[in-house]
């Protein structure tokens, strides 16, 4: 159940796709699957759903196919205190999804496989148009933050032309911009993705991880990227089981480490960071505090083979 909501200035958007996920029942490779489990995820919906629990005022804004599915999701987003009025149905296209194939890795790592069916998916068709919708003026006009990921504009031409225009509308009203890089390259391959580098460009708090940082920018160091990106008020460069460093304009660098857990499976444990962070921030803790609550969000992510924490930490 998610905690009573405590009083802001404004709501935490989340702006993003979410997908069903289908993970076999059994702990055994796909091939061998009979019957499977159904959840839901997707980062941003991740990152409502757990500052949901969390008690944070949030909302969400997306598109859903008219489907069983969407039902779920809906019902799921509700039951964690979201505010789904801007959540748009599209009778023409179905909701993402995505199977889950347990890891079988002969390290141990135990890393699961994701396969994604949302090619053509309803938030896949995500477009300037949308910023039109009434809910979705209304959501956004009680923003404080809008928090969108690097796989939004990754899904289509018109989701990438929808961010650049959410990133301009949000400017232009002075509510803060998050941004988590979520640099996934088989969302960029044979595209040109300058509407990823446009959309980190556009964040007034960006978060990213160094792998992610050299991979699309050809560079981890600090310095370089504050040169990249003067307008962030505040980056956080993730940097894996060492911890975050948090890089401010006229300040010095600042590491806060993470905990150390024993790893079930590292997905989704970015985006429990994210809300974590996020939620922190909304409760006015000091950023370097924040960061640690957005770690203990991480490692309660990191402990169990689900998207999301099973148990928040109080805040």
């Amino acid at each position: 159940m998610p905690r009573s909501k405590v009083p802001s200035a404004g709501a935490v958007v989340c702006v993003g796709e979410a997908l069903v996920v289908l993970t076999p029942s059994q702990d055994v490779p796909l091939a061998d699957a009979e019957t499977f489990t159904r959840t839901v995820g997707g980062a941003e919906l991740n990152v409502a759903l757990t500052l949901g629990r969390l008690g944070v005022d949030v909302a969400w804004v997306s598109r859903l196919g008219d489907d069983g599915f969407a039902d779920h999701v809906r019902a799921l987003a509700t039951a964690a205190g979201i505010d789904v009025s801007a959540v748009a149905g599209d009778p023409a296209r179905p909701t993402g999804l995505y199977v889950k194939a347990p890891g079988t890795a002969a390290d141990g790592s135990r890393r699961s496989r994701m396969h994604y069916y949302r090619s053509g998916s309803a938030a896949s068709a995500l477009s300037p148009a949308d910023l039109d919708d009434p809910a979705v003026t209304a959501v956004l006009d009680r923003a404080a933050v809008v928090h969108v990921s690097g796989i939004t504009p990754g899904l289509s031409d018109s989701a990438a032309q929808f961010c650049s225009a959410l990133a301009a509308r949000v400017h232009a009203t002075g509510t803060t911009l998050s941004v988590d890089l979520n640099h996934r390259p088989v969302l960029w391959r044979d595209r040109d993705d300058t509407p990823l580098r446009d959309l980190a460009a556009a964040a007034d708090e960006l978060l990213l991880g160094a792998d992610e940082a050299r991979a699309v920018f050809g560079t981890d160091d600090p310095a370089r990227l504050r040169a990249l990106f003067p307008r962030a008020r505040r980056i956080l460069l993730k940097q894996e089981e060492h911890g975050v460093l948090v890089l401010e304009p006229g300040a010095p660098d600042r590491h806060v480490p993470a905990l150390s857990v024993e790893v079930v499976e590292p997905v989704g444990a970015g985006d429990a960071f994210a809300a974590g962070y996020l939620a922190a921030r909304q409760r006015d803790v000091a950023v370097d505090d924040a960061v640690a609550f957005g770690h203990r969000c991480a490692a309660a992510a990191l402990v169990v083979r689900a998207d999301r924490p099973l148990d928040v930490p109080p805040l």
